[in-house]
């Protein structure tokens, strides 16, 4: 999967021809929203959890109902819908589909093919005279990228066994069950996992403004950082677990204190009148 960032940074040569928003601007939030989400997801899920879902039904909306904007904004709101109504369903549902993810991307790996598509990727042509292209001609160029990348993707599943898919369902299955009777480990670690990939992601994006080649240093060294993400994500997870208390703590808290509070107003009031 990785290669495919690589088409993305061999064809843009260090994006010198490329407008600094379209890069700066995404890796600077995938940045800050990945620190908030990975330290702190479970603490604020009410907050997360319509937003993770309207993310996840505008991607699905994208690639799987039409690349159009109708598409995209009416998956995001019945998504969004959906994870605020049934909030520990989504949470499973969430689980489930990022556990599904993760095996897509170790069985999937061999069977994508990594030709590069778009031809206006070529440094050449981006940065024509030395002067770097517009922003609406960036965002062209990096959607172009986008659509070929899901279309590698899609060919990647219909190269892939049956047994591979059957693997990825019980899988996904699993993590569905474990989701709903442990809602609050599966949320942890799903804005753990999030939240690990949105700073690996907005960190790429940055250190590909400034001309380095942060994926290729990632293939070279593919054990040391999968470690680091694997030692992130049980971080970020434990953190979570011991830092963002439990809603019903609180509401217990504050019921035994109101009652004690009774409690005693009632002792001096039969006090007095004895």
């Amino acid at each position: 999967m990785l290669q495919i960032l690589q088409d993305l940074e061999s064809a843009i040569g260090g994006t010198a021809g490329l407008s600094p928003v379209v890069l700066v601007g995404p890796g600077l939030v995938c940045v800050i929203a990945g620190l908030f989400i990975w330290l702190g997801g479970l603490g604020f899920r009410k907050l997360l959890l319509p937003t993770a879902g309207a993310i996840t039904g505008a991607v699905c909306g994208f690639f799987i109902i039409g690349q159009n904007l109708i598409s995209v904004v009416f998956s995001a709101a019945v998504a969004a819908g959906i994870a605020t109504i049934l909030e520990r369903l989504f949470i499973a549902i969430l689980t489930a589909a990022l556990a599904a993810a993760v095996a897509f991307v170790v069985l999937a790996g061999p069977h994508i093919e990594y030709a590069q598509k778009a031809a206006a990727l070529r440094p050449a042509e981006m940065s024509a005279q030395g002067k770097a292209i517009s922003v609406r001609k960036s965002a062209d160029i990096m959607k172009d990228y986008i659509i070929d990348a899901g279309q590698k993707i899609k060919h990647a599943g219909l190269q892939m066994s049956m047994h591979h898919w059957a693997i990825i369902m019980v899988l996904a299955l699993i993590f569905l069950v474990a989701g709903v009777f442990l809602w609050r480990l599966a949320m942890a670690l799903c804005c753990s996992v999030l939240g690990t990939i949105l700073i690996f992601a907005g960190m790429i994006l940055l250190l590909l403004h400034k001309g380095a080649v942060p994926v290729s240093i990632i293939c070279s060294k593919s054990s040391y950082y999968a470690t680091a993400f694997i030692a992130m994500i049980a971080f970020g997870t434990i953190e979570q677990l011991l830092l963002c208390k439990h809603p019903k703590t609180h509401t217990a808290r504050r019921r035994r204190i109101g009652k004690n509070k009774e409690e005693s107003g009632q002792t001096k009031e039969g006090w007095r009148t004895s």
